[in-house]
């Protein structure tokens, strides 16, 4: 992210004013602004987003192939607050929904032989990967696949669902996003990533231009629009800033990870660099959020359980950033061993508690699969802040 812009702007979605029960309302001046908890609706002039919001992660993907409309759809019936998708891009320009570019864990690409000769292997952000991709499929061509459960070990009840839908190009998320919100009267808030951007724009296939202009086209390119745009490389992040006013959000995984865009332009920063109040204050000065692992929140002892918490919410929310960590999954296999009930790994631990910790670090959201859980958790959690 080489683009700079003015302080002030890292104030729109900041939450350091905010208790539990209040909420981030993006008003027409786009600052941000304590507000009466969340049961009130939309304020005037702008949108409002509880706090903690709950991000429903790829969709509903607990209980859906993940990035599907049936995901989607779910998502919203269940109530969550924002739902998330994640771009790649087709061979002829098209920003598609995927987890990934490889897509053959999460459609039925293996069963199609006139495809058979696209399965190749390459190398993705440093790392080889086998499969089939998507920047080597039109859209039409994308568009007879099927979508399938990634994880089917873990969820064999989504792979009912296995087959039902087809990937959804972005374009449609944002005419069905606008129409779900007419029919339900309500905002209906988006969180958008763009994947492997670096990787991308060497292949000719920038996400973040398309991106804009999908986002223009549909009015959403002003700085009080229900939708985040994230990505794990800052420059990605910086990239948007200069083309659209819709917030951003800065990814960050392990303290010793190195962002791809870094790696590839001999910046030695990593995570640990990033979350320091020097890090911060440069992510402050791009975007309007950052979106945490929640172990750089609360870090895992050697045998699996919580530790004792960090300052990065604190040092965050003193630079106007809102946190959205992730991810947060019901199953005892994703759950610190604090929360695990049982033996089974696929079988769910005690969520509630994990939602109840981790909302009481001051967190502004989370993503998860399971939002009809952490749904729950955060109305409890608010009832408790007063």
């Amino acid at each position: 992210m080489e683009h700079l812009q003015q302080p002030g702007r890292r104030a729109v979605l900041g939450a350091t004013v905010l208790g539990a029960a209040g909420a981030v309302a993006l008003g027409a001046s786009g600052s941000a602004q304590a507000a009466a908890p969340a049961r009130g609706g939309r304020r005037p002039g702008g949108h409002r987003l509880p706090v903690p919001a709950v991000i429903a992660h790829r969709g509903a993907s607990g209980y859906r192939p993940e990035h599907t409309f049936g995901a989607y759809e779910l998502a919203l019936d269940m109530g969550a607050d924002v739902i998330e998708q994640d771009l790649v891009p087709t061979k002829d320009g098209h920003l598609v929904c995927r987890h990934e570019n490889e897509i053959g864990g999460t459609t039925d690409v293996a069963d199609h032989p006139e495809f058979a000769d696209r399965k190749t292997t390459k190398t993705v952000d440093g790392g080889s990967i086998t499969g089939w991709f998507t920047e080597d499929f039109t859209l039409r061509e994308l568009k007879t696949l099927r979508a399938t459960e990634r994880i089917p070990a873990q969820r064999p009840n989504n792979t009912l669902y296995d087959g039902r839908w087809t990937v959804p190009t972005f374009a449609e998320v944002l005419d069905w996003a606008r129409t779900e919100g007419r029919r339900r009267g309500r905002t209906v808030w988006l969180h958008v990533e763009t994947k492997h951007p670096s990787y991308f724009r060497g292949l000719g296939l920038g996400l973040e231009e398309p991106l804009a202009r999908l986002l223009r086209a549909h009015g959403l390119h002003r700085r009080n629009a229900p939708v985040f745009l994230q990505s794990f490389e800052p420059s990605s992040v910086q990239r948007l800033a200069r083309l659209v006013d819709t917030p951003g959000v800065v990814l960050l995984w392990k303290e010793d990870y190195r962002p791809w865009d870094f790696t590839e332009a001999g910046d030695p920063r990593t995570t640990a660099d990033l979350v320091s109040p020097e890090g911060l204050d440069w992510i402050a000065s791009f975007a309007r959020g950052i979106g945490p692992l929640m172990d750089l929140i609360l870090p895992k002892r050697s045998d699996g359980s919580l530790g004792e918490p960090t300052t990065l919410v604190e040092d965050a929310h003193a630079r106007g950033l809102v946190l959205h960590p992730y991810t947060m999954r019901n199953e005892n296999a994703f759950l610190p061993t604090d929360f695990r009930r049982g033996s089974d790994p696929n079988a769910h631990g005690d969520a509630f508690a994990a939602l109840r910790t981790y909302f009481g670090t001051g967190i502004d959201g989370i993503f998860t699969d399971h939002p009809d859980t952490a749904l729950l958790a955060a109305a409890d959690f608010r009832r408790t802040q007063g």
